[in-house]
């Protein structure tokens, strides 16, 4: 069993179904790892036992009586502390909902239990999932696995952190400013970002909504890239009106091997800079890529103003949380906005516009947003897959400032936080998937992974893409201090 827990979630499913190992076997080999590992990273900061036992009981009862069972038959899991499961809170890392507690499942939760999921606990996340970072002051902070004096990233990153450390076999986490793509590059993991309106988010908030909120996707995190087309599957809704198409495509779009296909890849960018480190490996992916028979063209990408682009991100993200701030806050920001003398860094200002702008100017920026959502499904037409950096560094130090005055030393010079914000806008809000993939390792020791871009509903050409690197090139490796059986010598 020692193995057991740095399983890919279908190997484990398929050793369940096979009798292998029981589901309540490896929930109780989890749980005993979240009490060995968990106090020294605080990645999982909810646990539900009791029904978790019941739902891995009932699982193997299925299994003994052979029952129909799902693509996660018994699999042990944890999702991220903003979803729904009935009787546990949901709180978003903020003090006035620390009573929350949900009475119903959100939907995707629901449909992972539905495949067999046996969810035992959740994760930690920034406060209102507004941050790089997972620390708040009802939780306190989460820590990278790979190491305890970096961030792993947010607002997933107890998620990222939890598969890492091999606390959790499977993950639930959702992406508006690269909440998925951040953690799983910091914490060396898995992550996929689906096209925009794929998968519900209905149950992924605080207050009920009928509408989805902009910009924002959930998707999984895992430690393998077939995990994420298992769970990417589960949660797709395929009869979805607006992509009836999604399934069909998918299969047309299926790939074997690298070889003839056209990709573009994308090193840096004048507007916000990459170190040196991330660089070095995507030229080397570049290569290896090259060496496999891919048309690799460096450089290739639609022929956008990176600066405009972002400044439309940002604006458009900022104007979708404005959704959940109060009237008193508006007015606040409204003011603060007006004040031309008092301090703002970049951010501060691109912020206040954002979540103060009218509809008028929204649907301005949303006209744009659709132009430059045309030309990157013009370039699509052309490449196959786009390669691109993740963030501009890797994890960063634990940091008490505030993001719109912090800063992060790229190719040792100090540059202001909110242009790591590009890369997760230079994609995310124009409906694109990604799925962002391990590559290997800075001078110092930190994951780096690489964001593998795909046209509206290539979800599943992005994941095959990360699997063909994951049996080819580069697999996800488990932080050395996490990586012996519990009760085993370090």
């Amino acid at each position: 069993m020692a193995d057991d827990f740095f399983s890919s979630a279908a190997t484990l499913a398929r050793r369940i179904r096979a009798r292998e190992v029981s589901a309540e076997e490896l929930l109780e080999g989890y749980l005993d790892r979240v009490d060995a590992y968990n106090p020294s990273i605080n990645a999982i900061v909810v646990l539900d036992i009791e029904e978790a036992r019941r739902a891995a009981k009932a699982a193997d009862d299925a299994v003994a009586s052979d029952g129909p069972l799902g693509p996660l038959h018994g699999v042990p899991m944890t999702i991220k502390e903003s979803f729904n499961l009935a009787g546990t809170p949901t709180t978003y890392g903020l003090l006035p909902f620390r009573d929350n507690v949900a009475v119903t499942d959100a939907v995707a939760v629901s449909r992972l239990k539905a495949a067999g999921a046996v969810i035992f606990g959740k994760t930690n996340v920034p406060p209102g999932l507004a941050d790089a970072q997972s620390a708040n002051e009802i939780y306190g902070r989460t820590r990278n696995p790979w190491n305890l004096d970096r961030t792993p990233g947010g607002s997933s990153g107890g998620s990222a952190a939890a598969l890492a450390a091999g606390l959790s076999a499977l993950e639930l986490g959702s992406d508006i400013a690269s909440s998925l793509r951040n953690p799983a590059h910091y914490c060396g993991v898995f992550a996929h970002k689906p096209t925009y309106g794929l998968c519900s988010s209905a149950g992924h908030s605080l207050r009920t909504r009928h509408a989805a909120g902009d910009i924002s996707v959930i998707g999984p995190l895992a430690r393998s890239a077939e995990d994420l087309e298992t769970e990417f599957r589960i949660l797709a809704d395929a009869s979805h009106e607006r992509f009836p198409g999604q399934y069909r495509r998918a299969e047309e779009r299926k790939i074997d091997s690298f070889r003839g296909l056209k990709i573009g890849v994308i090193l840096n960018d004048d507007y916000a800079e990459v170190d040196s480190a991330i660089e070095r490996q995507l030229s080397r992916l570049a290569e290896f890529l090259r060496g496999e028979g891919a048309d690799v063209r460096v450089g290739w990408r639609p022929g956008l103003d990176s600066q405009r682009v972002h400044e439309v991100y940002e604006l458009l993200m900022r104007a979708a949380i404005s959704q959940d701030m109060t009237d008193a806050d508006i007015a606040a920001f409204e003011i603060e906005k007006s004040d031309l003398a008092g301090p703002k860094s970049q951010l501060r200002t691109m912020f206040l516009q954002g979540v103060t702008m009218s509809h008028r100017e929204w649907l301005r920026l949303n006209e744009e947003r659709h132009a430059i959502a045309a030309s990157w499904r013009g370039f699509f037409e052309e490449c196959d897959i786009l390669l691109c950096p993740v963030l501009a560094t890797t994890a960063f130090p634990h940091d008490e400032r505030a993001p719109a005055w912090r800063t992060l030393t790229v190719n040792g010079r100090d540059v202001p936080f909110g242009r790591q914000l590009f890369w997760a806008g230079y994609t995310g809000a124009f409906f694109l998937p990604s799925t962002v993939a391990p590559v290997g390792f800075s001078d110092d020791g930190l994951p780096i992974g690489v964001q593998i871009v795909g046209d509206q509903l290539d979800d599943i050409l992005c994941i095959r893409f990360a699997r063909l690197m994951e049996e080819r090139y580069h697999a996800f490796v488990p932080p050395p201090a996490y990586a012996a059986p519990v009760g085993a010598p370090s």
